[in-house]
């Protein structure tokens, strides 16, 4: 006879993973002045999900300076965002880190050896798991932790962070216009042809961003695998750095061409068409869209073709039109469901003055088109 019980939903995806210190990421107690040892399986573990793109940090019951020192001296320092140590509830600590971090409960793993600190965090955040060392390294062996698929933006997150950090103390502590602000960033944009390397984030992209989706069409991987392959299609991705470090990819572009056939023959009265245009909620504000557009129609007028560009409205995402419009498109035709709307002018838009815009050669696109503009 067929369950009629309801299937367990899965566990959330892990983020982060909190750590006590004392008998948890190394062997004795530090503030009794033993003999501290951190065995090597915590010291591969913690490198281990560090290179898979789970963050990390501490929430221990100890001196702050004595511990930072140690935690040095173990050369492990580097690998802990937002360090909690003192004589705060641990349930306490685990609020702060996910505020900074701003991640759900739900995505925390704590790791502590103390039966009374995990039930403390337990019942203070039911969402959290909370757990000792031996247990998350069953369940990382397991296949529980760790993500299937590790994109080049993971690899690199804990980096993301501590670059963003320094940014918001920069932005608070700078006193001018918004405009020099952004000039002091000093960021480069860079647009490129997606790669099979790129398909995880691109369709990571297109499920997380919503306010600053133009469709709010969503692709999985081998939707954009046969974009890629599509002579008809280029699917265009973005990276932006900045003086404090790389943003990661934060745009996409989906860009039908009118191109067809294996020899690339195109229809001349064929625009290039943005079917989606996105980008990530991390550069809000700093004007990047205006840059990814740019890039779009320049690579168009390179190859004798218009831009067009789809917008569908949602509930959220009402500022990709505004976007659209200052970028100097015109609205064609409206109905219900959709916009369509087209660039007067081949070669889009001027780059905001505050960013180096690349335009990388790749095999797909004609000899000669690879250009670095500098606005």
């Amino acid at each position: 006879m067929q369950s009629t019980e309801p299937d367990t939903p899965p566990a959330p995806q892990v983020k982060c993973v909190v750590w006590d210190l004392d008998d948890t990421l190394w062997d004795g107690t530090l503030l009794e002045g033993d003999d501290l040892s951190v065995p090597e399986a915590n010291r591969q573990l913690v490198r281990t999900l560090d290179e898979h793109g789970i963050l990390q940090s501490v929430a221990s019951r100890n001196e702050p300076d004595a511990a930072a020192e140690q935690l040095r001296a173990f050369g492990l320092d580097e690998y802990f965002l937002y360090p909690q140590v003192g004589w705060s509830a641990k349930s306490a600590s685990l609020r702060a880190v996910a505020q900074e971090l701003n991640i759900s409960p739900e995505s925390v793993l704590f790791v502590d050896d103390s039966e009374f600190e995990r039930a403390e965090v337990a019942g203070a955040l039911p969402g959290v798991r909370c757990m000792t060392r031996q247990e998350l390294h069953a369940l990382v062996a397991a296949g529980a932790v760790l993500p299937a698929q590790v994109t080049d933006d993971a690899r690199r997150r804990r980096a993301m962070y501590l670059a963003e950090s320094r940014r918001r103390t920069h932005e608070v502590a700078f006193d001018g216009p918004a405009a020099e602000f952004l000039e002091s960033l000093g960021m480069t944009l860079r647009v490129r042809e997606a790669s099979t390397a790129d398909l995880a984030r691109a369709a990571e992209l297109t499920q997380r961003t919503h306010q600053l989706n133009t469709t709010g069409i969503t692709f999985g991987q081998d939707e954009l695998a046969s974009l890629i392959r599509d002579p008809g299609h280029r699917v265009l991705v973005a990276e932006l750095d900045d003086r404090f470090g790389t943003y990661g990819t934060i745009g996409l572009a989906v860009v039908a061409t009118g191109t067809t056939g294996r020899a690339g023959a195109r229809d001349d009265a064929s625009p290039w068409t943005i079917r989606l245009l996105l980008m990530s909620c991390r550069v809000m504000g700093r004007n990047i869209g205006t840059s990814l557009i740019a890039a779009v129609a320049r690579l168009a007028a390179a190859h004798g073709a218009g831009t067009v560009a789809h917008f569908r409205p949602t509930d959220r995402n009402r500022q990709m039109l505004v976007t659209y419009r200052f970028a100097g498109f015109n609205i064609e035709s409206r109905t219900d469901d959709l916009v369509v709307l087209s660039l007067p002018e081949a070669g889009g838009p001027a780059v905001p003055g505050y960013v180096r815009l690349v335009i990388e050669h790749t095999p797909a696109a004609p000899r000669g088109t690879s250009q670095e503009l500098i606005a």
